[in-house]
Formats: C-alpha cells, structure tokens, sequence
C-alpha cells in the first residue's frame, strides 16, 4: 500500500510521531436535527470532508457525516439539503462494538494500522475520530489523507 511505502522509507525520522504531530484540525460537529444544508455547507467552507455528529443534549458522538457521501446521497436525490442531518449521518453502533481509542499520544504506525484495518480487525477506515483518553471529549478528526501529507513531506 501506498502508506506503507512511504511510511517506511520516513520510519527513521518519524518513528516516535503521534497524531498530534499532523496537528490534526479541530472536530467540526453538528447536531441530529440540524439540516443537511448546514452540515455541507460548515462542511465545504473549511475543507472538511468527515464532520462528527453529537447528541443535543450531552455532546455525546452518534456517529459521522462524510461529506462526498452525502454529496452523492443529494445527488440521487435519497435526501435533500432540508432533510435532518441523522437522515444520510452512518450512526455509531454502541452494543457488541469495541472501537480503538485514537488520541493524539497515538503513535503514527498505530494510526496507519488502524486505517489499514489491522487494529480491532474492524476493516479500512478513511478517518479517525481523535478524543482525549477517556473518550469523553472529541479533539479532532485525522483522515488518511493528513497521514499521507504528512509522510510525503517526511520522505
């Protein structure tokens, strides 16, 4: 895989990074209810491509909103830009689900197992939602994308 490659070629100099070191951005959320317009537009205007979804009333993660998924999902015309966000949203499952904890002391080679599907054995991920340890705050989202950028520079 392409990470790999370049991944081993830069392990020398980045064998001891964490996610904190992508200085991934901030978490964009939006809330269940809140309109399909607002969460790709929030969405677009900062670049984002995965805003996380939070319950109203604790801030609590639901799941997660990909913004070429939902783009495509308009397109077809399965949801419209007033529909509620949970309508196109792919929900969290809470029961018989054990997720990897990402944090930004995650080392880089465990970020890149994760995305490959080896942690967990949950299967390819484009994304991890970064928390603190007790998984009680989202800080942030890392794409394979920032994974990417970030060892080409190191290469």
């Amino acid at each position: 895989m392409f990470i790999d490659a370049i991944f081993w070629r830069a392990a020398t100099d980045i064998s001891q990074a964490t996610v904190e070191d992508l200085e991934p951005p901030p978490a964009l959320s939006c809330r269940p209810t809140d309109p399909i317009s607002h969460a790709l537009i929030s969405g677009l205007e900062r670049d984002y491509t995965h805003l996380t979804v939070t319950a109203d009333q604790n801030r609590a993660l639901l799941g997660y909103i990909s913004i070429p998924r939902l783009q495509q999902l308009l397109k077809e015309g399965k949801v419209t830009d007033a529909d509620p966000v949970e309508a196109a949203m792919q929900k969290f499952r809470r029961r018989g689900t054990r997720y990897k904890v990402i944090t930004l002391e995650t080392p880089l080679e465990e970020l890149e197992e994760f995305f490959n599907g080896g942690v967990d054995g949950i299967g390819q991920q484009e994304f991890a939602v970064v928390t603190d340890a007790s998984r009680k705050f989202v800080l942030g989202v890392a794409t394979r994308g920032d994974l990417e950028n970030f060892l080409r520079k190191r290469a």
